[in-house]
């Protein structure tokens, strides 16, 4: 079979960069074997799939070259971006249905704004932190000071890692058979790498993600790692703000430049008590897809 598939970029930062995610409409037509095929055929880091819902206003479901996943930020921007644009969504408060639940979306224009959960930590072994340390190639004195390694959930799990140097976050050669062992002991999507240093004005943090379990060596824009990044900053490292803006994608190779703002709403108790991860998407290509 062949199938049109749009080719939306989500978080683009400016007029270019960005993370690509194909959009399929009509998804209820296709078998979950089928989904699987059209995500590898697509070959992007992951595919939206798009179906009626009878809980929220549509079901998504997500899938990378590999497997599915529960939850996607930058393909939910993709989509929410393309059917605004396309005429087919008016609300400026919306829904998407996920296999781990229901969750809002806020539109702002042309950008889409996601739900993730509360965040939930878990401290990592002392043999985990090393065995990161190997997969990244780097040592205990290349993280910023006063931070550690830490395991972050607001819908997915994420290691986030802080290097003190610009240099050396760009310099990064993984180990992926090491990274992708990690992620399957830890049940994780990957490491979240990122540096105070180096970014541009008004902007928090840079990072890179490295997520090899699902067939992702790394990713230019990855929203619902955002979101635990932003918690950490702001629960663990001392960040008092609740609004975060992060680069990704800009020390890849070659750079696809993205922009992520995440937006904390914090309890009367102090505590975060959920999150929205958003920006802007854009159609990039309508590419044919057999399978």
């Amino acid at each position: 079979m062949k199938i049109e598939v749009p080719i939306v970029s989500a978080f683009a930062d400016g007029d270019s960069g960005g993370n690509p995610a194909g959009v399929v409409l009509n998804a209820e037509r296709f078998s979950y074997e089928q989904k699987q095929k059209i995500a590898a055929a697509v070959g992007l880091s992951e595919t939206a799939f798009v179906s009626p819902s009878d809980s929220a206003d549509i079901k998504l479901e997500f899938f990378t070259p590999a497997r599915q996943i529960a939850h996607c930020g930058h393909a939910t921007i993709a989509t929410f971006s393309y059917l605004r644009q396309n005429g087919l969504l008016t609300r400026d408060h919306s829904s998407k249905e996920t296999i781990d639940g229901c969750r809002s979306i806020k539109m702002e224009s042309d950008s889409a704004y996601m739900e993730q959960k509360a965040p939930r930590y878990e401290q990592l072994t002392d043999e985990d932190y090393q065995f990161i340390l190997k997969a990244l190639g780097i040592s205990s004195a290349d993280l910023i000071a006063g931070t550690r390694p830490t395991l972050v959930n607001t819908g997915n799990s994420f290691v986030v890692v802080g290097i003190r140097d610009a240099g050396v976050i760009q310099g990064l050669k993984p180990d992926f058979s090491l990274v992708e062992e990690l992620s399957d002991a830890l049940d994780l999507i990957g490491l979240y790498v990122f540096s105070f240093d180096g970014v541009g004005n008004g902007r928090d943090a840079g990072a890179r993600m490295f997520a090899p379990r699902y067939g992702i060596q790394e990713e230019s824009a990855t929203g619902m790692a955002a979101g635990p990044l932003a918690c950490y900053l702001r629960e663990h490292v001392g960040f008092d703000k609740q609004e975060f803006f992060f680069e990704q994608g800009r020390w890849m190779s070659p750079p696809s430049p993205s922009l992520i703002n995440v937006r904390l709403h914090i309890g009367g108790d102090g505590k975060i008590e959920n999150l929205f991860a958003g920006g802007r998407g854009a159609l990039k290509e309508i590419a044919e897809v057999e399978f």
